[in-house]
This record gives C-alpha cells, sequence and structure tokens, in this order.
C-alpha cells in the first residue's frame, strides 16, 4: 500500500486529491494538512511514501516544509503540487530535491500514476508544466555553458533519452518511443543522471533545458 501525505491550504484541492488516490485499492491518504509547519510531523507520525506539497501555502510556504522533511532518517519523495504561475521558489524547491511538479488540475489518472511512480523511486514532472517550470528556472547564461559542458559528456542515444526525459515521459513511454526495452532505458536514465550529476530526472531535465537540448 502506498501511504500518501496531502499538504494543501485550500480545503476544495485536498478534497479532490483525496478522493482521486482513496478511489483506487493500493494507495492510501494517510495523513493531511493545510499549514506547512505540521508536514515534518505528520510525515515522523504516519512515514508517507509521497507527499504531495502546495508550494505556496499562507500559513508557510512549502519550501520550509521540504527542508524540514530532508531532515528525516527516511524522507519520503516530494511532489511539488503548482500552477501555471511558476516562480522563484520553484528553484529552491529543485536544489532542495524536489521529485517531482505536478498541476493541480492534473487528470486522474496521470496523479494515481505520478504517485505509483514516486513510490518506486521515480521522479515526475508534468508535460503540461514541464517547459515553464524548467524555463523559469534556468537562470539565463549564467548557467547555459557548464550545462552545454555536461551535455557534452553524452552519447547521442543518451541526448535523446535526456529530451524525453524533459517531456516528462517515463521510462516505458521512452522505451516504445525509442524502440528500447524498458531495462535498457532504466539503463540510459542512470548513465545520464551519474554523467551531469543530477540526482534525478526532473534536475536532469533543467540541464538539458539550461544547454539549450530541449528548447
Amino acid at each position: 500500500m502506498i501511504k500518501v501525505l496531502l499538504a494543501d491550504d485550500e480545503d476544495l484541492v485536498r478534497s479532490g486529491l483525496r478522493m482521486i488516490l482513496s478511489s483506487v485499492g493500493d494507495i492510501e491518504v494517510v495523513a493531511e494538512c493545510d499549514d506547512g509547519h505540521l508536514v515534518a510531523d505528520l510525515a515522523r507520525q504516519h512515514r508517507p511514501h509521497v507527499v504531495l506539497l502546495d508550494i505556496r501555502m499562507r500559513t508557510s510556504d512549502g519550501l520550509a516544509a521540504l527542508r524540514r522533511l530532508r531532515t528525516l532518517p527516511d524522507p519520503p519523495r516530494v511532489c511539488i503540487l503548482t500552477t501555471f504561475d511558476v516562480d522563484e521558489y520553484v528553484s529552491e524547491a529543485l536544489r532542495l530535491g524536489a521529485a517531482g511538479f505536478l498541476l493541480k488540475d492534473t487528470e486522474p489518472e496521470q496523479l494515481v500514476k505520478a504517485v505509483r511512480d514516486l513510490a518506486r523511486g521515480g521522479a515526475v514532472l508534468d508535460p503540461g508544466v514541464a517547459a515553464r517550470v524548467l524555463a523559469a528556472v534556468a537562470d539565463g547564461e549564467r548557467m547555459a555553458e557548464p550545462a552545454r559542458r555536461l551535455l557534452q559528456s553524452l552519447s547521442e542515444r543518451e541526448r535523446e533519452v535526456l529530451v524525453l526525459i524533459g517531456q516528462g515521459m517515463s521510462n516505458a513511454e521512452i522505451g516504445g518511443t525509442l524502440h528500447l526495452s524498458e531495462a535498457t532505458v532504466k539503463g540510459y536514465v542512470s548513465s545520464v543522471l551519474g554523467k551531469i550529476g543530477a540526482v534525478n530526472r526532473v534536475q536532469a531535465a533543467l540541464v538539458a533545458y539550461r544547454g539549450g537540448l530541449i528548447a
């Protein structure tokens, strides 16, 4: 059973997420809150596998919660809930190790799939917000040259895989696009992350955007 913690200061958003996730047999919402200060304590108490975290809440922003979650002995996977008006918070969330970004109005099937992927150790980036999220934190030309140097270490196939990661594709979807087995794709993804020094797929996609591999 995949245990999920919901943290969002909008009651309607939380109730919608809870309804979607509770409708499937392998996911359980074990706790929820509307205050970032409560997130780490609830995570320590309920030990969720995944936290869906609003990056901007009235009483405490999600970044403070993310920092506290990182101090836990076995921190959960954190996915940031956002809207199209992404801002400077996103860059810091990436630095703090957020494993994904999802729009609050993500389709139910995509939400369930994202939670399952996160629980398995993956990272998710909603295709509908990918370009906006990554462009918002690209930091311009100052970061472009270091990113281009990192990309030079990749083979042509690894660059193809990275482009598809940046488009929010899962390993299975990448395999279908490139006519590769999922196990082979997993190997390429691992190699890409290692070569460019990214801790997850979101950070890898950010390098691709900064280096001009993805427009």
